[in-house]
């Protein structure tokens, strides 16, 4: 299949402001299933600057600077991107004791995924609530990781918050509701704390909807590292494993670093933030 999207952010200021270099993050990212046909940025203020740098993720971002004052930054981004059949389930897990919980990375391994194991307190609570999963999944990985993200989608409300950073875990964990965001950083420390190497993924989720004009939003999900499988994506917020018709944008260990706009201005202005995203099937 070939998917159009479409993705606007404005930024619009009160008065005139000094723009700083700014990182970008709405390419998509070609996987095994996704094909980046097409991609283009088109910004007001114009830059004076582009460059395609690779960031410490090594996620492909475009990095813009600026000259002179403005009251408005307004950034487009089009994607076409090709999808193929994907199986989500089509691995194996390698060698065979990563099957049974706990388990633990070889010291090599953890040297390279050191930031998706550092941990964050989390409370008791949240730590029970893992636990009585996998017990109940008879401590298997596969059954452990599957139930958990069912069990999540089940017990928390999915709300739409545009921007700020995702919650503390818990926070998410005691008023049982949250973002995308949320939920996926929720996650993301309590498997970090059972001993999975755990990272934040923003990009976009094509479902199909029931309204006539569908009103799509930025998506955050997580990968998780299984040694044999490499990275596999979690969506909390469906309770799915990830599949391809989710398009990835950014992976990191750390929220911040997956953000789609990131830089500072200079000036005393208040702004006034407006998004909006299509995606449409060619």
């Amino acid at each position: 299949m070939i998917f159009k999207i479409i993705h606007s952010t404005d930024y619009i200021f009160d008065s005139e402001v000094f723009i700083e270099p700014h990182y970008l993050r709405f390419r998509p990212r070609e996987t095994s299933y996704l094909k980046v046909v097409d991609f283009s940025l088109t910004l007001l203020s114009k830059p004076v600057g582009h460059r395609v740098i690779q960031d410490e993720d090594t996620n492909v971002v475009d990095f813009y600077w600026f000259e002179g004052v403005t009251k408005q930054l307004s950034i487009m981004a089009e994607s076409t991107v090709e999808t193929t059949p994907y199986n989500p389930f089509n691995f194996i897990l390698h060698p065979p004791q990563y099957n049974q919980l706990p388990f633990e990375y070889l010291e090599e391994q953890k040297k390279l995924l050191f930031a998706s194991l550092e941990q964050h307190p989390i409370s008791q609570a949240l730590i029970s609530y893992g636990a009585a999963i996998q017990k109940a999944s008879h401590f298997n990985t596969l059954s452990y990781l599957t139930q958990l993200i069912k069990q999540i989608h089940q017990d928390f409300s999915v709300e739409y918050r545009k921007d700020g950073a995702p919650l503390l875990p818990d926070k998410t964990f005691v008023i049982k509701k949250g973002s995308c965001r949320d939920l996926s950083w929720m996650l993301i420390n309590l498997l970090r704390y059972q001993g999975f190497a755990a990272r934040f993924v923003s990009g976009y989720f094509y479902f199909e909807m029931d309204e006539e004009e569908p009103a799509y939003e930025l998506h955050a999900w997580i990968d998780v590292f299984l040694p044999g499988t490499g990275w596999l994506g979690l969506d909390p917020s469906h309770g799915i494993f990830t599949g391809n018709t989710h398009f990835p944008i950014a992976s990191s260990a750390h929220f911040e670093n997956t953000m789609p706009v990131s830089g500072g201005i200079r000036g005393s202005a208040t702004s006034q933030l407006i998004t909006q995203l299509s995606i449409e099937i060619l």
